[in-house]
């Protein structure tokens, strides 16, 4: 019941944080801000997820899960009010920051409840199943991002955001006490020091990052290129929508994929098919067309975070795995905080097809830098 009750606040969360980012980037081209602008906005998302991600995982380790959650939950709730009631483009640097605030909570917290729960002859098919969650979400905030926006108008599509964090909230405060608790304080000793000594975790930590953000550049710049061609809002969360529906195929089929293949070989491959991607999109405008080639890159990085995520949780000491997720949200965020700016500056100088032949460089780097690996990270706790 735990683990489902996790997977279920999963749902709501994500779901909340894909639809608000495609409704906050569209918002703002809606008010005429540039791309420049438009890769702030982004990187206001990961300001905070960058600050505090590893104290959240400290604090998860030592007092539980279900508060933090919850008050994930409200700053999602609040930062999405704000623009319904101020409509300009400050209102939703301030809402991406406080979404940021939620994801730090939801993106920490929930992945150390799924390695939690899980004994470790089940952790594989659990973290697949909770990826899977993570697939659906990316596939249904999109289209219900580019539904309200079409329907509702852009403002009014906030406050559906403001409806999955409610849903979140809800859930946790009728069941959230079936969640685990801390243990006081963490049961290894050590630091980040001993943890950063580790150069596996190091490893793991490098195509963590480049896995991520290469997602974000991806579903980032993918409404700003679709705006730019003329796409309709339901349209372009149609071509966001494909990448997500590929993601859960590939997930789907992640352990056999895992069995067959190894973790270092599959994320290596995962990474020249997501390079490929990058490559075709400035070639292509029909509708149509971006979603095939959508899709071919969700099959390549679908099961990049999963295994990530895995590999990472295994290496964290007993009793510190929240830490040490929070470490990687934190390498992941540093990434993340200056890749949309700096990639949004590129596309006002060079225009966006530079910033997708880019982005591609940077996965063929990732797929050599897996594939120069010597062997997995280390075995399971």
């Amino acid at each position: 019941m735990p683990l489902y009750l996790t997977f279920g606040v999963m749902l709501f969360c994500f779901s909340s944080i894909s639809t608000a980012r495609v409704t906050l980037s569209l918002y703002a081209l809606d008010l005429g801000a540039a791309p420049a602008a438009v890769g702030l906005l982004v990187a206001t998302f990961y300001v905070f997820p960058l600050i505090i991600s590893w104290p959240i995982g400290r604090l998860s380790d030592r007092g539980g899960s279900r508060w933090l959650l919850l008050f994930g939950s409200a700053c999602g709730i609040s930062g999405m009010l704000i623009p319904y009631f101020f409509r300009e483009l400050g209102a939703l640097y301030v809402a991406g920051t406080m979404i940021g605030v939620a994801f730090s909570f939801y993106n920490v917290l929930l992945q150390n409840l799924v390695g939690t729960l899980s004994k470790p002859h089940e952790r594989a098919k659990n973290f697949s199943n909770s990826s899977l969650v993570g697939a659906s979400t990316n596939f249904a905030g999109p289209l219900l991002a580019g539904f309200a926006i079409d329907h509702s108008g852009h403002a009014a599509a906030c406050l559906y955001v403001v409806a999955l964090s409610l849903g979140a909230a809800a859930l946790l405060l009728a069941w959230g006490r079936i969640l685990p608790g801390g243990k006081g304080r963490a049961a290894a000793p050590g630091g980040i020091r001993d943890t950063l000594a580790d150069p596996d975790i190091i490893r793991i930590l490098a195509t963590s990052s480049l896995v991520q953000v290469g997602q974000d550049l991806f579903q980032f710049y993918i409404p700003v290129y679709g705006h730019g061609i003329g796409l309709s809002a339901s349209a372009i969360g149609g071509v966001l929508g494909s990448f997500a529906a590929a993601a859960f195929v590939v997930r789907f089929a992640m352990p056999r994929l895992i069995a067959r293949l190894g973790e270092e070989r599959l994320l290596a491959n995962s990474f020249y098919v997501a390079a490929v991607g990058f490559v075709l999109i400035p070639f292509f405008q029909s509708a149509l067309t971006l979603g095939i080639i959508s899709f071919m890159f969700g099959l390549g990085m679908g099961c990049g975070q999963p295994i990530t995520t895995m590999l990472i949780f295994s290496r964290s000491a007993e009793g510190r795995s929240g830490e040490t997720l929070g470490l990687r949200q934190t390498v992941n965020n540093t990434v993340r905080v200056s890749g949309p700016a700096l990639f949004g500056f590129v596309a006002s100088a060079f225009g966006l097809p530079a910033v997708f032949w880019i982005s591609a460089l940077m996965m063929g780097g990732g797929g050599m830098l897996t594939r120069r690996s010597k062997g997995p990270a280390g075995p399971a706790r």
